[in-house]
């Protein structure tokens, strides 16, 4: 059976695309810094370009916007500081206490459907004390043992740490000629129709990362306002942190709901706590899953809400907590493939018959 040059030419580039899959299922344990910085890359590489245009040397263009980035994202994480150093001295004076109420109020009631439940307060007691009342020596010892215990864990997130910032340095500096040479190495005859394609999936996902940025600042707003309006008194940081790490999604609302309910209870020492953060959280939720992210981000990459409720189930299914991560920007590029492949099939004889 004899091939023709077309069907040659299609399955050379399924050769490469299954080896370029084998290539990265192989290395896949050292790419996550690359992918990462090349994700971060394309995110900032505009605002590059925007000083570079105004006659900014690049690479005092390239130090200005990834120092600017990380101090951002220290200011993220350096929001949990105040409620870290508020709670620790209630959670040490509360969790006797709390423990103490469970014991009086919850275990007669489970008793009654024959569930004998008794919290050990003395030692309870004793967990805080040696726990919560040590100092920065005893905490630094225990950092110091467990790093000894899990090395390789700690190693690799100190490595990709430090390797993260200096891959996106590089990718930045030299992004230019990057994505020059990409584009030297497209067959000439599909120049302009992969340049079109990538034009578009950039058009797309400039329009996402709007949209989620959008979206995470209402967020930061309506939790803050939110829980200050049920007197919490960390309600600016809990809040702010929730919205802004609302970008990675389930976890950063998993993270801002732990914090949440830690001030709740911590501060009002009953139930009011917990039912304010419920309310808040519940609604907060609902509002971001059912409206504002398919509306703010679904529409504008052109995906309807149930488009982007699946997208996220079947990349989570998938791919994990990594899938999710990246559900809403690869659905993005998917929906400008599926609609060139539609155009085509339009215009083909399979369909004009």
């Amino acid at each position: 059976m004899t091939l023709s040059p077309a069907q040659r030419q299609s399955l050379t580039w399924f050769g490469i695309a299954l080896a370029a899959l084998f290539l990265i299922w192989l290395l896949a344990p050292v790419l996550t810094p690359f992918v990462v910085g090349a994700v971060l890359a394309y995110a900032l590489h505009p605002a590059v370009e925007r000083l570079a245009a105004r006659r900014v040397p690049r690479l005092v263009a390239v130090l200005l916007v990834e120092v600017l980035f990380i101090i951002c994202l220290l200011a993220v994480l350096l929001l949990i500081v105040p409620v870290i150093s508020k709670e620790l001295p209630l959670l040490r004076e509360q969790i006797p206490t709390l423990a103490d109420r469970l014991n009086h109020n919850l275990s007669p009631w489970l008793a009654q459907f024959g569930i004998q439940v008794q919290l050990d307060i003395p030692g309870i007691k004793a967990f805080v004390l040696k726990y919560l009342d040590a100092n920065l020596e005893d905490w630094l010892g225990t950092v110091l043992s467990s790093a000894r215990i899990g090395g390789s864990i700690l190693l690799a997130v100190v490595g990709n740490a430090v390797l993260v910032p200096v891959v996106l340095f590089y990718l930045l500096i030299d992004w230019p000629q990057i994505v020059e040479r990409t584009q030297a190495l497209i067959p000439r005859q599909r120049l302009a129709g992969v340049a079109a394609f990538l034009s578009d999936c950039d058009a797309v996902l400039g329009q996402y990362l709007r949209g989620q940025l959008l979206v995470m600042l209402i967020l930061a707003a309506f939790y803050s306002i939110g829980l200050a309006l049920f007197r919490f008194d960390l309600a600016l940081p809990v809040g702010v942190f929730t919205g802004l790490a609302m970008f990675i999604p389930y976890l950063g609302f998993g993270l801002g709901l732990l914090l949440a309910l830690l001030a709740g209870v911590l501060q009002f020492a009953n139930w009011y706590g917990v039912v304010a953060v419920a309310v808040v959280f519940g609604i907060g939720q609902v509002v971001e899953s059912l409206y504002l992210t398919p509306r703010l981000v679904g529409e504008r990459i052109g995906m309807d809400p149930l488009m982007v409720i699946f997208a996220l189930l079947a990349f989570g299914h998938l791919f994990g907590f990594v899938g999710v991560l990246i559900a809403l920007p690869l659905s993005a590029v998917l929906v400008v493939a599926v609609r060139r492949v539609r155009t085509l099939y339009l215009d083909s004889p399979l369909y004009k018959g």
